[in-house]
């Protein structure tokens, strides 16, 4: 989220909470704690988290544990219920009219896609449409990604909160109505249950909804990102996490700089002069804006530093060699020595 959006609103104009679900047994990885299995040096379910960072309230469906980024917990009853149980769970915790409801296992996923199902839902809601009886524009249900062999990722997409809490009402009382075994629940029913009568808009992005089910596929999401289009934004994501430190900058506007200061003054001069532009920049208790200035004045100065090393080199090549019709540059030659005699 940048300085200029509030929690809950991406640049989309239109609010959210986000649930994640993050349990399950993950069998294809023999029972590995699949969410903080770690790519890039990230745990997955924190990767997730980042994508998500704009969500008024992130409900994260799951037994507790550390998280780069601050959330609610939820649990289903009784845990290990399957997919549509931790969802309802996830939603008794949320209040915005829409939901973005994310897998913990999406190592590409990221806020870009997030805004993107965010804002096909809101491009399509009420376009021409009256309001229903209760005041809500008409529209999709929800938005949700499909994968590279063209298979829905329900887990991977914006729903409208009323949309989700009707079908899944329903399908709770259709279950209580089967028989007292069913228990009136939601355990053990599979989302397919609940994406079948909704209105879905479809999106196909193999990259976001490609999710880590085997060790196989955690291995092509560790080299993907250490690719050369790729590793300069995982590293500097991984660092922010690390940190604590949720600010978005011009990366290059600090490239830049680096290059300016090891080019115009030393190599050395490089990472501290970024590390000083940083410090400044926290002092100010600033964000992107007090960054690129400072980043601004560091760059002004590394050129100035440059030019007057450019001016010293070119007035010394003018200068005449010295010799015995021109005399000799002080301190140069015994006869400048004062007890020469």
């Amino acid at each position: 989220m940048n300085a200029h959006e509030t929690p809950g609103d991406p640049g989309t104009g239109l609010p959210y909470d986000a649930v994640v679900l993050a349990g399950g047994a993950a069998r294809r990885l023999g029972g590995a704690d699949k969410p903080g299995v770690r790519v890039g040096g990230r745990a997955l379910l924190d990767r997730v988290l980042t994508a998500c960072a704009g969500a008024a309230t992130t409900v994260v469906v799951a037994e507790r544990r550390a998280t780069a980024r601050p959330v609610l917990w939820a649990r289903e009853d009784p845990p290990g219920g399957g997919p549509l149980a931790a969802l309802d769970a996830g939603l008794r915790h949320t209040t915005a009219e829409y939901v973005v409801v994310l897998s913990a296992d999406l190592p590409f996923l990221d806020d870009g896609t997030v805004r993107r199902l965010l804002e096909t839902l809101r491009a399509n809601t009420g376009a021409g449409n009256p309001a229903d009886t209760e005041g809500e524009l008409s529209g999709p249900d929800g938005v949700l990604l499909v994968d590279s062999g063209g298979k829905d990722q329900p887990l991977v997409a914006a729903y409208r909160v009323r949309a989700l809490r009707r079908e899944l009402d329903s399908l709770a009382a259709a279950a209580s109505n089967s028989g007292p075994a069913a228990g009136g629940d939601l355990t053990g029913l599979p989302l397919r249950r609940l994406t079948a009568a909704l209105d879905l808009i479809r999106i196909s992005d193999p990259v976001a909804s490609f999710d880590c089910d085997t060790w196989d596929d955690i291995a092509v999401a560790r080299a993907r990102i250490r690719e050369h289009g790729h590793v300069l934004d995982e590293w500097i994501t991984a660092v922010k996490d690390e940190l604590g430190i949720h600010l978005d900058v011009d990366i290059s506007i600090l490239l830049d700089l680096a290059r300016d200061a090891a080019h115009g003054v030393a190599r050395p001069a490089a990472p501290l002069t970024t590390f000083l532009v940083g410090y400044a920049a926290g002092r100010a208790q600033g964000g992107p804006e007090a960054v690129a200035e400072a980043a601004r004045k560091a760059a002004a100065l590394a050129l100035r530093w440059a030019d007057e090393d450019a001016a010293d080199a070119k007035s010394d090549a003018s200068q005449p060699d010295a010799g015995p019709a021109g005399g000799s540059a002080p301190g140069a030659g015994s006869d400048a020595r004062p007890d020469a005699g």
